[in-house]
């Protein structure tokens, strides 16, 4: 016979031969796919192709197969305003008592309902506490302002005051605070500020020990019940919205 191999002879070294060129192409596929010498083409460009996101938003990928969507941008939640309002002596006593029978407390609650109101008028969350409300251990708000009136012993004695924690862990926020509300209950009030008689009761008002020491505080002295009375007394929209005006001047960072 000849060396020629045919039939089932010819089998082994057919199959030999075509292995080792497969073996000779995988290893050239391997030198020239990293090179870029020989490109990858997908199978169809168009069905793979992701959909553009927009920067910062997060993708909604569907659960069986489909092109990621865009999910909208996160929108953070705004926040709102907490203000806490004490009506000063409101379950407690009187206040100031006048010899024709008005009481202090009656106008410091009159006034305050309607700061309160006002507030949540706005969209704000807006407490209303009494004197010794147990409420405010441990109170933590955007601001706390106690209102108070001073007395009828000073004929001739207009206008009001403004003061914050004699000792304060935030001073700078609570002087502030009381600059704004001075600022704007005056202009809307047209009552003198008078700092000269700011007392201890003001400057060491109980409520300053009581709530989050991060809560900024202020008591006012709306004006006197003799001089200041009409205002007080027959016009406390006015007064109500002078403090409320202080507040969001504060809560806004306006300037006084």
């Amino acid at each position: 016979m000849s060396g020629k191999r045919t039939g089932a002879d010819g089998d082994p070294w057919i199959i030999g031969t075509v292995m080792r060129w497969l073996a000779l192409a995988a290893l050239l596929l391997a030198f020239l796919v990293p090179l870029g010498w020989l490109p990858i083409i997908p199978a169809s460009s168009e069905g793979m192709r992701p959909a553009a996101l927009t920067p910062g938003a997060a993708a909604v990928v569907p659960l069986e197969g489909g092109t990621p969507t865009p999910a909208p941008p996160l929108t953070p939640t705004p926040h709102t305003p907490h203000i806490g309002i004490i009506a000063g002596h409101l379950g407690s006593d009187s206040g100031a008592l006048c010899p024709d029978g008005l009481e202090e407390v009656k106008v410091n609650e009159a006034i305050a309902r309607r700061v309160v109101a006002l507030l949540q008028q706005r969209g704000w969350e807006a407490d209303l506490l009494e004197e010794f409300d147990p409420r405010l251990e441990g109170y933590r708000a955007d601001a706390l302002v106690s209102i108070h009136a001073d007395s009828c012993t000073f004929p001739g004695k207009s206008g009001f005051k403004v003061a914050r924690a004699e000792s304060s862990y935030i001073p700078a926020e609570e002087d502030r605070l009381v600059h704004c509300i001075v600022a704007r209950y005056g202009e809307k009030t047209k009552l003198p500020f008078d700092a000269n008689t700011i007392t201890y009761d003001m400057t060491r008002y109980h409520a300053y020990n009581e709530i989050d020491p991060n809560t900024p505080a202020a008591i006012i002295e709306t004006g006197f019940l003799l001089d200041d009375r009409d205002l007080l007394v027959n016009h406390p929209e006015i007064v109500a919205q002078g403090i409320v005006d202080g507040i969001v001047c504060f809560i806004e960072h306006q300037t006084p």
